[in-house]
């Protein structure tokens, strides 16, 4: 395949939306006087060698990131990363020990029991692994909990959880119970009732990890669904890299508590950052990820400049019928620009792989 570096198939420079959550140094340290560790001379050392020396474990390691609005940002890594701690901090779930964590500049690691509480119910919501659902409320009556909680009117709750039970498809459904419902089904009350709130921010913990793997499908189409038509910032965290492929605007991998890399899908897998996210990535279908920006070479002298015209973020395996039946290289094209061609050898050589 033809080499090309990170910064040569970097995606094309466009007005970015502007970052909602912002971690700057983010640690958690489990043990005994955990604030000493970050800043310190112990924050150099390996997870065993601080268990060894100093007693703790560092399940987040000076994380800093950001997430822009209206994106789905995967938290990816194997478990005992650190992954599902990041997202329990984010919420202060879990109190961090060190670092910021600003929410439209607001650093909620400030914010006193009241604001925070407000917070949660406003502005946060979670889509946990196992559902969470209230046994003895209906399902109507659980999508509405979150503005019970928040003190909405009946009429205006019912209507509102009325109208999520709509959207992901549970029509005809409120007036069962959670043990009345598949799992994917319950999965989905889960779902609805976070999305009642109007959660500027929607987080998600592994929640389709102990699903059939049919209706786990079925779940990640909903989100893709749910997330082109509200637009929320998610946060989704996984351990399943095809999950995290599938879902992801960006991913950030996670390994004995510190981040590896954080990139676009097509970054990760064809640019890996060490040898642990390679290894992450080897089996994937490069073709189904990877996009002609990644495989296009320049144009030679004497390439006819008449074959047909695709975009540089065309994934390959949707490029390869067009490349391959073209009797010309194909164009790759962006805002009237060639940026270089394509032919079928570059598509078998990705394909042979």
């Amino acid at each position: 395949m033809t080499a090309t570096s990170p910064a040569e198939v970097s995606r094309p420079a466009a007005p970015e939306e502007p970052v909602v959550l912002d971690v700057r140094g983010l640690w958690k340290v489990f043990g005994p006087r955990a604030e000493r560790v970050p800043g310190s001379a112990l924050a150099e050392l390996s997870r065993a060698e601080l268990k060894e020396r100093a007693g703790c474990v560092a399940a987040v390691r000076d994380a800093t990131f950001g997430v822009r609005q209206g994106e789905v940002f995967v938290v990816m890594g194997l478990s005992g990363s650190g992954k599902s701690t990041l997202v329990r901090c984010l919420t202060r779930l879990v109190e961090p020990t060190a670092g910021e964590v600003l929410l439209d500049g607001q650093d909620i690691r400030k914010a006193g029991d009241k604001e925070l509480r407000e917070i949660r119910r406003h502005r946060f919501a979670m889509v946990f692994q196992h559902f969470g659902l209230l046994p003895h409320r209906r399902v109507l009556d659980n999508i509405a909990y979150g503005l019970e909680i928040r003190g909405a009117a009946k009429q205006a709750r019912y209507a509102r959880a009325t109208e999520m039970l709509d959207l992901v498809g549970l029509s005809g459904y409120g007036g069962s119970y959670p043990d009345e419902l598949s799992g994917g089904m319950q999965q989905r009350v889960g779902l609805a009732r976070a999305l009642a709130v109007d959660p500027e921010v929607l987080f998600f913990d592994e929640p389709f990890s102990a699903l059939d793997p049919l209706i786990r499908r079925d779940m990640q189409q909903e989100v893709i669904r749910l997330h082109n038509e509200v637009g929320k910032t998610m946060i989704f965290i996984t351990h399943d890299l095809d999950e995290a492929l599938k879902l992801g605007d960006r991913i950030m991998v996670m390994r004995d508590g510190a981040i590896v890399q954080i990139g676009t899908p097509d970054q990760v897998v064809g640019a890996p950052a060490d040898d642990y996210v390679r290894d992450f990535v080897s089996e994937v279908d490069r073709a189904a990820v990877l996009t002609l920006r990644w495989i296009m070479r320049p144009p030679r002298d004497d390439d006819p400049q008449d074959g047909p015209e695709l975009g540089p973020d065309v994934v390959i395996k949707d490029a390869a019928r067009t490349v391959l039946r073209a009797d010309r290289p194909v164009r790759v094209v962006a805002g009237g620009e060639l940026l270089g061609v394509v032919t079928g050898a570059e598509i078998l050589e990705v394909i042979a792989e």
